[in-house]
């Protein structure tokens, strides 16, 4: 009987995607230029997010924003709109942004130019976690409406972050949400990472997350 010979196409992909992947990272830091991935599921405030950030950060660093939908320019429109530089990247089906879709992107960009680089990836709480796009830091939003049992549904997009954001904790009043058991859960999957909570319509815990990223900045991409 003949042998079947295996072919395994993940791990060849996965293992072209890390190389890359560094190499853009490498490319990055020689520019002294940190690329920030922003990861959620859909709707848990990811633009939100980085549109405080801008108007916290912008008098201090240069940034553009590259955003990633499957086939839109929503939101990519708002940060044009706050006057940051914003490109666009439709994956047609793709639910994560890989290496090879951020180095086009990147390309677009003036990078010497630029202290920071903030990539929206695509929303969900699965696929970018298995995909290195050539990210200094990664961080994973989850919003209080989404229930605080979601790192146990998907544990491996917060075992790989440098910090995890809450949002939306001015619903903490209306929602069944434990913080302890959330934060207690986070802990044991990855008790490294930097712990948030925030409300982008607020205001409140902008400020912290702020001025944690900005600090980040000067290590990050060296």
């Amino acid at each position: 009987m003949a042998k079947v010979k295996l072919i395994k196409i993940r791990e060849e992909i996965l293992s072209e995607n890390k190389q890359l992947a560094d190499k853009i990272r490498k490319d990055l830091s020689d520019k002294k230029t940190t690329l920030l991935n922003i990861m959620s599921s859909p709707g848990s405030g990811k633009t939100s997010l980085i549109l405080k950030t801008i108007e916290l950060l912008r008098e201090t660093f240069s940034m553009a924003v590259i955003e990633a939908d499957l086939d839109s320019t929503v939101d990519a429109d708002k940060i044009a709109g706050a006057g940051i530089k914003a490109v666009q990247i439709e994956t047609g089906g793709f639910c994560h942004v890989n290496a090879a879709m951020l180095e086009k992107a990147a390309d677009t960009l003036d990078l010497q130019s630029l202290d920071l680089v903030i990539l929206e990836n695509v929303g969900n709480l699965v696929c970018p976690a298995q995909a290195d796009t050539g990210a200094h830091i990664n961080v994973v939003i989850l919003s209080i409406p989404e229930g605080d049992d979601k790192p146990l549904k998907y544990p491996v997009i917060f075992k790989g972050v440098n910090a995890v954001v809450l949002n939306k904790t001015d619903y903490l009043q209306v929602a069944a949400f434990n913080r302890d058991k959330f934060w207690e859960y986070i802990r044991s999957l990855n008790p490294k990472a930097a712990q948030f909570e925030v409300s982008c319509a607020t205001g409140e815990g902008t400020e912290k997350w702020s001025a944690w990223l900005a600090s980040q900045l000067h290590t990050a991409a060296e």
